[in-house]
């Protein structure tokens, strides 16, 4: 016991501010990556590998298996290789929010009231008649490359707008709305599906709500066509049944906008 207390003290007597100012950077590192897998599939799979890993260990050195101990030491380079192969997408949403312009971000937020009040609207409106939609709100990350797969609008936002795109049998209204700032961009855009939701849980629309809000940073607004609920989609997960007054709020609050004073944010 004496050993073990004098081993750590000597440890400890060594840290010096360059040691602890290392260490926290690094147990930041690592809570943002877990942040940043938390609730999708790659959360699963890191665990998965975790529990692999650590099982592997035990084994080989309880039972002394070489081949094992070899293979254990000498694997580091293939886990170099491997992690970004694996963990691609989840890298990649990485590396684009460090991307992000933050001086607009920090410096202002882009006007966006116009559009929050004429999606809440349509999406009301939409509801109400069980016509399907789907509207993304674009944010720091952007979608040209989801833009380029649909028709240009460049209109000003407005319900009657978003209404008539996606009303049946309408050339646009199978197709996703994107809204950059107090323009509506494009309309009838094709979005990537989500892969955290299988079955019948979700149909097309909700699923594509979700995927583009997996790998960006958007918000998207789904109306269902079969039920008349309305959802909202950010940061790869749906909040269910909103009201016109919840939907304004939390779109109000995600967009980065002042919420009206007496308005409760909606999640």
């Amino acid at each position: 016991m004496g050993d073990l207390w004098s081993s750590i003290s000597d440890t400890f007597s060594r840290l010096g501010p360059g040691s602890v100012v290392d260490i926290l950077l690094i147990a930041l590192l690592f809570y943002w990556v877990l942040l940043l897998l938390r609730g999708t599939t790659a959360m699963t799979l890191l665990r998965g590998v975790a529990f692999l890993l650590i099982a592997a260990v035990v084994l080989a050195r309880i039972f002394d298996l070489r081949v094992l101990n070899f293979i254990i030491r000498n694997s580091f380079i293939g886990v170099l290789i491997a992690v970004p192969i694996i963990f691609q997408p989840e890298i990649r949403r990485a590396l684009e929010r460090l991307g992000r312009t933050g001086l607009r971000a920090w410096l202002r937020r882009p006007p966006y009231e116009e559009a929050i009040e004429a999606v809440s609207r349509a999406a009301l409106g939409l509801a109400r008649q069980r016509h399907g939609a789907l509207i993304v709100l674009e944010r720091e990350t952007g979608l040209e490359d989801y833009i380029v797969t649909g028709i240009r609008v460049d209109a000003a936002p407005s319900a009657e707008l978003l209404e008539g795109i996606f009303y049946p049998n309408s050339p646009l209204h199978d197709g996703a709305v994107i809204v950059r700032e107090d323009r509506v961009v494009a309309a009838g855009c094709t979005l990537p599906l989500s892969d955290n939701y299988w079955g019948n849980q979700l149909g097309t629309r909700h699923r594509a709500g979700v995927g583009i809000t997996e790998g960006t940073d958007a918000v998207s607004v789904v109306v269902s066509e079969e039920t008349g609920q309305i959802s909202l989609a950010s940061n790869g997960r749906l909040i269910p049944r909103l009201d016109e007054a919840r939907l304004r709020a939390t779109l109000t609050s995600l967009m980065g906008q002042a919420v009206p004073d007496g308005v409760s944010k909606g999640y």
